[in-house]
C-alpha cells in the first residue's frame, strides 16, 4: 500500500494549477504513482474543498472524472499579503481619491519597467522571443507560475497560472491594465500583446497572446 505523502497532494495541486482539469490517471502518470493512490489523495483534497470534479462523457465506456481546483485552493498559493494590500489600496483611495490610486498604479508599473529592463539587459535578451522567455522567468520568481507556449510560427502565449496579487487586482483592476502595458513596452513595437484569458473574468489563468507583426516590403 502506498503511503500518503503531503508532497504528493502539493504536486497534485500544482499540476491542476498549471495544466487545468485532469483525470486521476493522467495525474498518476505524471506523478509516477498508482491511480488508486491519486484518487485517494484527490478525495482527501475534495474533503478539504480544494478540488472538485466534473464528469465528461467519452465515446466509449463510462464518463470520466475531470478534477480541477476550487476557489478555496487559491490560499494554497502565494498571495503577496492580499489583505494588507487591499487595506492599503482602500486607504489610499479614501485619502487621495481615484486619481491618487491611479498615480500609485502608474508608479508601480514604472518601477516594474525599470526592474525588468535592467534584468533583461543583464541576461542579454535581445529579440522579443528571448525577452518573452526571460519575462516568464522573472514572473515565476515573483509567484506567477508563468510559462511560455508557442501556438504558431509567429504567435506565442505568455501564461500566468497564478496571480499573487489577485485579491488586490479585484479591488483595483488598473493593476491588470498596467501590467499589460508593461509587457507591451518591454516586448517592443515588433509584436502585438493582447490578454486572451483573465482570472478576473472567470478564467483559470491569465494569458497574453504575443504575435509578431507582418514585415512590410
Amino acid at each position: 500500500m502506498e503511503a500518503f505523502k503531503p508532497k504528493v497532494k502539493a504536486q497534485i495541486l500544482h499540476l491542476l494549477k498549471m495544466q487545468g482539469a485532469q483525470t486521476a490517471i493522467a495525474l498518476a502518470h505524471q506523478l509516477q504513482v498508482s491511480p488508486m493512490a491519486v484518487r485517494q489523495h484527490l478525495q482527501q483534497l475534495k474533503t478539504k474543498q480544494l478540488v472538485t470534479y466534473q464528469e465528461e462523457r467519452r465515446p466509449v465506456g463510462r464518463p470520466v472524472k475531470l478534477w480541477q481546483l476550487t476557489a478555496h485552493s487559491t490560499e494554497q498559493f502565494p498571495d503577496s499579503h492580499a489583505e494588507l494590500l487591499v487595506d492599503l489600496l482602500q486607504g489610499i483611495e479614501s485619502m487621495f481619491g481615484r486619481e491618487g490610486l491611479e498615480k500609485l498604479v502608474w508608479e508601480r508599473s514604472h518601477r516594474q519597467l525599470q526592474l525588468y529592463s535592467t534584468q533583461l539587459a543583464e541576461v542579454g535578451a535581445e529579440d522579443w522571443q528571448e525577452r518573452l522567455r526571460a519575462i516568464a522567468q522573472f514572473r515565476t520568481q515573483e509567484g506567477y507560475m508563468a510559462e511560455v507556449q508557442q501556438i504558431s510560427g509567429d504567435a506565442w502565449l505568455l501564461i500566468e497560472n497564478h496571480c499573487p496579487i489577485q485579491t488586490a487586482a479585484t479591488r483595483c483592476q488598473g493593476l491588470c491594465n498596467a501590467e499589460l502595458e508593461v509587457f507591451r513596452t518591454l516586448l517592443g513595437s515588433a509584436v502585438t500583446v493582447e490578454r486572451v484569458d483573465h482570472l478576473l473574468q472567470g478564467d483559470r489563468r491569465c494569458a497574453y497572446q504575443v504575435k509578431q507583426l507582418a514585415v512590410s516590403d
